[in-house]
């Protein structure tokens, strides 16, 4: 499992600085109780929601885990492993400057206030709860679009309850400036729920 976890306040802070990288995970703020990616970071992107992909798409089968609702369902039975994909940034023939980089974070709202360095829900075993990556990847759901597109994997342990998330995106460009993470960079921020379920 990944060692470093964040809240979102911190996502970008550290990562946008080191542009040669192509994936790396959140390093700054690891215990911050910042309810999100805003309490530093400005959202003055050009990228609204036309236009824009954010999915979660199951590995195996390919398919979207998005709901009518808007929101996304991941159910697993206790000690299964799901394998599945994210999928952020924007259509293709897009006309506004494209993103340079997309960064994210899974965050269980109940756990913000602990000082735990996972955010996750309790009970619920996630390899890779948080990244930070450069637009490039391709994805079988959307050809020619400039996304990122990262497999992380979730496993419902025997202490794994139903539960929410709040899953933080930033679509930016640009280089944040060192202790001043409102400058330098330009991003648009989004904010979706994760639903869990355990079937039992």
């Amino acid at each position: 499992m990944r060692k470093a976890y964040s809240v979102g306040v911190s996502l970008l802070v550290l990562l946008c600085g080191v542009a040669q990288l192509a994936a790396y995970p959140p390093a700054v703020g690891i215990t911050s109780k910042s309810k999100n990616c805003l309490s530093c970071h400005v959202n003055n992107g050009p990228w609204g929601d036309e236009g824009t992909i954010i999915d979660i798409v199951d590995k195996a089968t390919g398919q979207s885990l998005r709901q009518p609702d808007g929101s996304f369902l991941i159910s697993a039975h206790r000690g299964e492993t799901r394998r599945l994909m994210t999928v952020i940034g924007r259509k293709a023939g897009d006309t506004i400057e494209t993103p340079y980089r997309n960064g994210w974070i899974f965050i269980d709202p109940a756990r913000i206030e602990s000082g735990s360095l996972n955010k996750f829900a309790p009970g619920w075993e996630v390899d890779l709860p948080a990244s930070c990556r450069l637009v490039g990847d391709k994805s079988d759901l959307f050809p020619e679009a400039s996304v990122t597109s990262l497999q992380f994997t979730v496993r419902p342990s025997d202490d794994a309850r139903d539960g929410e998330l709040s899953w933080q995106i930033m679509l930016t460009k640009g280089e944040s400036v060192k202790g001043k993470a409102a400058e330098g960079m330009i991003g648009s921020y989004f904010e979706k729920k994760v639903v869990l379920r355990v079937v039992e």
